[in-house]
Order: C-alpha cells, then structure tokens, then sequence
C-alpha cells in the first residue's frame, strides 16, 4: 500500500542535508531540518521551511542522539526521517526505532542494515550467495596471538579492518609479522571510538588493485536492480577523493558480471532501498566483495548524472511502498561522469584537515557541471565534523569532455581561507596517467608530490606582488585625507617604500613605487611592473607586460589570501615593522598541528624518549593522528591530558633535545 510522505526531518547537516531538501521541495514535501551551535549559519538551515537547534557542538550531543532526534520528529509532526549519509545512516538500531516510532527510516530494513553492519557476517551472506569474497579471517578469537598465527598463515602483507565500520576508520595495512600488535592496538582503539565496535577482521591485502562500486536500489515488494558502477579508486587514507563512471578499465563482459554479483548481494539482504556494493578489481575476470554501504553514497551525484534519475527521490519513493518504476533493462549510461571531493585538508602535510571561515567562495558556471554544497562565503569549517567543503559533479559526452569541464571549474572555483586540496584536484586531472585511466589505490601515494610540485617560475614573487597591489588600492579608496596624493607617496620619487611579507616560515621584503597608473614592484631579483585595473568583489583585474589576468584575492587585516593558477592558493601575511615578542615560537615545544581532542598521552614528565617515540594521539575531523618525537630527548613537561581539546597551535608537549640518546 502507498502513503505518500507528508513531512521530512533530515537527521543530518551540510551539503547532504541541502541536497535532500531540493529534492523534497521539489516533490512537494515539507522539510524540517536540525543544526548544531557551529553549523547555526550554514544556507542548508535556510533552506529548509523550518530548522530545529540542537544545544552543543560535538556530533554525540546533537547529530548522533537518537532519542534527542525522534522527539523533535513527534513534535513537528513529521512522519518520515531521512539520516542522509554517515551520523546514523547505518545504525540498525536507529531504523527500528523509527519504525517503533511510526515514523519512516528513508533508508534500507534495520535487518539488512544490522547483517551489513559486521564485515564478519556480511562476507558470510555473500559467501553463502555465490558472490566472490577476499581470503581472510574473521572470528570471535580476537586475540593478538589468534590474528598473528592467521596473518602469518596467509602471508603478508594484510590488512586490518574494523567490522563495524567504514569510511577508513580502523583500517590499517601490515607488511611486517612485528608490525602487527602495535596496529592491531591502534586500529581497536579507533574503531571503539568510531563505532562503538572494536572487532577487527584481517584480509589478504592486493598492492595493486581498484576500488569499483556497483549502485543498488530495491523496493519494498522484491524488486532490485543495478544503476550501474562508479570507480572510486583515488584516495586518501582509504577515503574517496574522485569519483567517475563508467570505469575505464571495466569490459562489458566484467561489467555485467559485477552488477550481478551486486544484484545477488542486494536479494540476499531483502534489500528495499539505496545501497552501494563494493568491490576490489584486480584485473579482467577477478573481483572481490568488499562491503554494502547500507546508505546513499556521498558520490551518488555520478551515477545521477549518467542516468539523468534523482536517487533521493527514489528513496522516499520507495519509502512510501511504491514499486521501482524501471527494470534493468532500463539502465542505460547516457555518457560519462566525474566528481571530485573539495575537502579542506593540507595535502602537503599528510591531508591534516584544516578549519576555520571561508572567506571567499565563488563556483563558475559551466556547461554540464553541478556543485553540491552548503556553504557561502562567510561559512565556518568547523573541526567537529568531516572536512569536505563541497563535491564538483561534471557530465559530458564522453570522457574527454567531462574531464574538460571539470579542468576548467578547478582552475575557476575559489575557495579563499582554509587550506583545500583544489591544486592536488587540478593536478590529478592533468595528469596523463590518470588521463588515460592508468592508476590504482596506491595512485596518490605514489604521485602526490610530483602532482603538488608543479608550479610556474616565480608564481610565489607574483603572489606577493598581487597582495602588495591590491593592498595599495584598497588604501588609496579608504583615503579620506589628501585623496589626490597616491598612497605611499613621498617626495623622493627614486626611493621605493617598503613592505615585508611572509609565505609559511620565509620573508620577503618588498619596494614598489608608483609612476603614474604603473606600479613597480621588486622582490630581491624578481622585479614587474603591474596596472591596477580593478580591485571589487575580491577579484583583482593587473595588466602585466601587455596581458590582462584576473586574480581572486581576499585581504583582512594583515593577512591576505590569493588564488593563482590550477586552483592553488596562497595565504601571504604582511609582516608587522615591531613583531610582538610574546609571539615569537619556542624550539623546545611540540604544537597541535590542527585543532582537535586529545586522545591518549603516551609519555610523561621527565621521560626519555628517542626520535619517533609516539609522544600522543590526536583525533580532529574524524581522523587520528600520532604526534612523534623530531629527535632524541627528554621530555620537561606534558601540558595537556586525555580528553582535552585544543586548538591549533595549542603547545602540547615541552621537550630538551639530546642528541646521544640512542635508547629508551
């Protein structure tokens, strides 16, 4: 029977929260969304009709509280919850208590959800369906000595898995028998704190292989296809960073073959909603269950654009007991499409995610190019939450066209304020190996420097004398006083006035004079003349011998950010004439590289340590990261504990070197 649904809360924030509100809008369905204390600003609260606060700001007080949720959802009056992707996407319990509630879970049965939730019983289902599974162990012996006897009887390398999870969390690679206590310890403790869980599974680890995932949808009355594969096999820290369909390396036969595997997978779970089947490719003919993801994808943007199909709308189709209104015969792929995932990270620093307001955001329009997001200019990133800004979806033709189009929205798209992979995004698509569908896993590891090290002769000295122009226009306009006098000016018209800037740790002095519209500009040996054409809207328009460019570039205070070629973007500061002392640094200190929470301190007051000792953990945006001694020492004092949060820069650590200590 069909009961058309009246009123959405979507149980989630961000871009996936706008994303399903269009949708709804759309269908005629009112919306009621819910925000966290940072996320109180962000366009998708507007967007909605109404928007419910939630008191506090990690994701366990507000996101994740289940009971908190369902009450709203009675007290509003809707009668379906839609948990978008992540937060309780994929918590069985969750979906039942939903339906307890007579409320609809906008998402898969809590039955097929809870048996996809263990990796451990998930790969027995499959096993029992025919679909192709890695070798490993899963099993009830968690022991150390139970996983070393299995991983040596399989041979390294392995890989250890959290089975409750996803998304990396708890996922580790082993290549040697004394690695494998210590990350069997490390991968425990993140996947307790992910996910409440911290079983593992150790399976057979492939060093070259692809990640290809099939799209599934069932409905409530056994019907279930296939939408087709996307290749998600570039990424980080064993999280997708682009997206793109169909596969360059799949035949027609492989294919076929997968999305039936995919199909069998999804009957065998009763399945009767959006699903993503995930799959290891290691050549023609070989592939290997990897997982169900119980939830839309984050990258379901891809398989929308070659099937010209709205999956959320499906899901609340589907939700309300409507049969799927095609077969499979009726998926066809209607040319080629790519997404890439803006996420606000430092690819030069092992991708440490950053935080912090977005200053400047600008998306081209183009021919064939979406843009998922829910932030502005102005929007706060926060560190509670995931870091990705924003996906770009390009659609074209064929392959060529769409990776075109996407080249072109990297250069364009401006994203001023905290540190973003858009030049490593830029330069994966230049890449002539990744032009011709030439990579792996392994791609980024590989190639992340050569991809970040290409950039144009003196592309920084320019930088710097962009910011010192457009720094000069902005006071000149501000003038109030003697207006007609250009600013800097002085009466010995052959000595230059001066500024000193900073890139990271390295000064730049600066002298630029004025000659009539021209302004010339020397950086130690790198000397051009510019001519301010304009300077609004944070884009700065130079002519610079003869040609004629337009720079995006944000200025506040003393600190500028501007945007170059191939999207990447440089935070210069100005250099104040008198520093304060109490800025200056200390050597002897180990510092938060981003802000996040304590996880566990691993040394203490007055302890010798030799380089690499592991001093701490810190988690920030979901991620852990182990802070290690530069060199031998020993450590004068610990200044934070377990538990606390910090902000970046937050001295954690005090140590005395001493180089000739050679043990512990």
């Amino acid at each position: 029977m069909v009961k058309p649904i009246q009123h959405i809360l979507i149980a989630n924030r961000g871009e996936i929260a706008h994303r399903i509100i269009r949708t709804a809008q759309r269908m005629g369905i009112r919306t009621t969304a819910i925000y966290s204390d940072p996320d109180a600003d962000l366009p998708y609260v507007r967007a909605s009709r109404q928007a419910i606060r939630l008191p506090g700001t990690s994701a366990a007080e507000t996101y994740l509280d289940q009971d908190l949720l369902l009450n709203i959802a009675r007290k509003q009056g809707a009668d379906a919850i839609h948990p978008g992707y992540g937060f309780l996407s994929e918590q069985a319990a969750f979906a039942k208590k939903c339906a307890e509630t007579g409320l609809r879970f906008i998402g898969p049965n809590a039955r097929a959800i809870a048996s996809m939730g263990s990796k451990s019983e998930a790969k027995a289902i499959m096993e029992e369906h025919d679909v192709p599974t890695i070798p490993g162990y899963r099993g009830a012996d968690q022991t150390p000595g139970r996983f070393q006897q299995e991983a040596e009887n399989m041979g390294f390398p392995v890989l250890v898995k959290a089975a409750a999870g996803g998304g990396g969390k708890g996922m580790r690679i082993v290549r040697k028998p004394e690695e494998l206590s210590k990350t069997i310890q490390s991968a425990k403790r993140e996947a307790k704190a992910a996910f409440g869980d911290d079983e593992l599974l150790l399976e057979r680890y492939f060093e070259s292989a692809r990640h290809i995932e099939f799209q599934i949808f069932g409905d409530q009355h056994g019907n279930v296809i296939h939408l087709l594969e996307r290749e998600c096999t570039i990424q980080r820290r064993y999280q997708k960073v682009l997206e793109e369909s169909p596969s360059p390396v799949l035949s027609a036969d492989d294919r076929k073959a997968m999305g039936a595997a995919a199909v069998r997978a999804a009957k065998a779970l009763n399945y009767d909603n959006a699903g993503t089947v995930e799959f290891i490719y290691v050549g023609p003919g070989a592939f290997y269950f990897l997982e169900v993801n119980t939830r839309l994808q984050v990258e379901h943007p891809v398989t929308e654009a070659i099937t010209g199909l709205d999956l959320v709308q499906w899901q609340i189709e589907v939700a309300e007991g409507r049969r799927l209104q095609l077969t499979q015969a009726d998926i066809k792929s209607q040319g080629y499409a790519l997404q890439c995932r803006l996420y606000a990270e430092d690819p030069h620093q092992d991708f440490l995610p950053d935080s912090g307001p977005i200053h400047y955001w600008h998306t081209p329009e183009i021919t064939g190019l979406r843009y998922d997001s829910s932030v502005e200019s102005g929007s706060e990133i926060s560190i509670h939450y995931d870091p990705m800004i924003a996906k770009i979806i390009a659609h074209g033709p064929d392959r060529a066209t769409a990776h075109r189009r996407m080249r072109s929205a990297l250069h364009q798209l401006s994203c001023l304020g905290p540190k973003t992979n858009q030049q490593l995004l830029a330069a994966i698509l230049e890449d002539p190996g990744f032009q011709k569908g030439d990579y792996d896993t392994h791609y980024l590891k590989n190639k992340k420097e050569s991809l970040l090290s290409a950039q144009a002769p003196g592309e920084d000295m320019l930088a710097i004398a962009l910011v010192c122009a457009g720094r000069w226009h902005q006071r000149q306009q501000k003038k109030s006083l003697l207006a007609h006098i250009p600013s800097g000016w002085r009466n010995n018209r052959s000595q230059g006035q001066l500024e000193s800037y900073r890139i990271g740790e390295q000064d730049f002095s600066v002298s630029y004079r004025r000659d009539g519209h021209h302004m010339h500009i020397d950086i130690g040996e790198y000397r051009t003349t510019l001519r301010i054409l304009s300077f609004a809207d944070h884009q700065l328009r130079v002519e610079q011998d003869g040609r004629q460019n337009q720079y995006p570039l944000f200025i506040r205070d003393n600190k500028a950010w501007i945007q170059l070629s191939a999207g990447r973007v440089l935070r210069i500061d100005l250099t104040p004439r008198f520093p304060d002392v109490s800025e200056v640094a200390t050597d002897k200190g180990y510092t938060a590289p981003m802000p996040g929470q304590v996880i566990q301190v691993l040394v203490a007051d007055g302890q010798e340590v030799r380089a690499g000792t592991p001093l701490l953990i810190l988690t920030s945006m979901k991620m852990e990261n182990t802070i290690e001694a530069h060199s031998a020492g020993k450590v004068d004092a610990v200044h934070v504990e377990a538990g606390e949060q910090v902000a970046a820069g937050t001295t954690l650590i005090t140590m005395t070197k001493n180089e000739t200590i050679h043990a512990v």
